[in-house]
């Protein structure tokens, strides 16, 4: 059965997004049986797709609504059934007609889920728990960047208006794991990670001679979310725009993009 022309669209669609997908609560065998177990979807979710369930589209077109990574799908199959089309559907209008149905079939619900694995995480705070805005962010203690984010969230964190929530990571430097333990396991993590940050030209935090079973599996837990979420490096950002979507952010964020992720002052 031909599949190089399917192939070649599939990856150019989704080279910039990750293929381990994030866990989904949906039947996807369902889904593939619904277009009859087409050879197609299976060759896409063998590659790393979740395939969410049929998307309505106008045209006649025969279309499943899917997800690579973070990054919602459309994949049309051909009438054949042995090519998928993976893209954009437009209408006489330059408009994008699929984008309401992938966001209500994909968009939206893995949203949810990522934010409740979000909560249910082994975080530490910092900030009023009674803040409007919720933040959370992948931090690994040797992260310059990391550093950075904590000082420029301040205004925010002072105010009351944002509490921070840091999933801690080991990804940086063999000490990383143990100086992220050491402020897991501390009497007060939350001032462990302040000592941590104010003190980070001087080495920071000392970094522990084991790591306990419980923190190592933290760590562990954290940096699967953290690619999950499509995120290669720290710190990671989360947070819920206004419409209550999720809004991710990779890197400091500076000058305007403080605000937009921390909201007005």
């Amino acid at each position: 059965m031909p599949m190089i022309q399917m192939k070649k669209l599939f990856l150019a669609a989704v080279s910039a997004a990750a293929l381990s997908a994030c866990s989904d609560t949906q039947d996807t065998s369902a889904a593939a049986s619904g277009s009859e177990g087409s050879a197609v979807l299976q060759a896409l979710e063998r590659q790393g797709v979740t395939v969410h369930g049929p998307l309505e589209v106008p045209g006649g077109l025969n279309a499943y609504a899917a997800s690579a990574g973070t990054q919602p799908l459309a994949v049309y199959i051909m009438p054949d059934e042995d090519y998928a089309l993976v893209g954009t559907l437009l209408d006489s209008e330059g408009n994008a007609v699929a984008q309401e149905e992938l966001e209500k079939l994909v968009s939206a619900p893995m949203g949810q889920e990522a934010w409740q694995s979000l909560e249910s995480a082994r975080w530490v705070p910092d900030g009023d728990a009674e803040a409007e805005r919720i933040v959370y962010t992948f931090t690994d203690a040797n992260c310059p960047f990391c550093n950075e984010l904590w000082h420029s969230a301040r205004p925010w964190i002072e105010s009351g208006k944002v509490q921070l929530r840091h999933l801690m990571v080991g990804v940086i430097r063999a000490d990383s794991a143990p100086k992220a333990a050491a402020i897991l396991e501390a009497e007060d993590p939350e001032a462990a990670l302040t000592y941590n940050i104010q003190n980070r030209e001087s080495g920071g935090i000392d970094p522990l001679d084991s790591v306990s079973p419980e923190a190592s599996a933290t760590l562990d837990n954290n940096a699967e979310l953290m690619r999950e979420l499509g995120f290669g490096g720290t710190p990671g950002i989360v947070v819920r725009g206004d419409d209550g979507s999720l809004v991710r952010h990779s890197g400091a964020p500076r000058g305007s993009t403080l605000e937009e992720l921390f909201g007005p002052l």
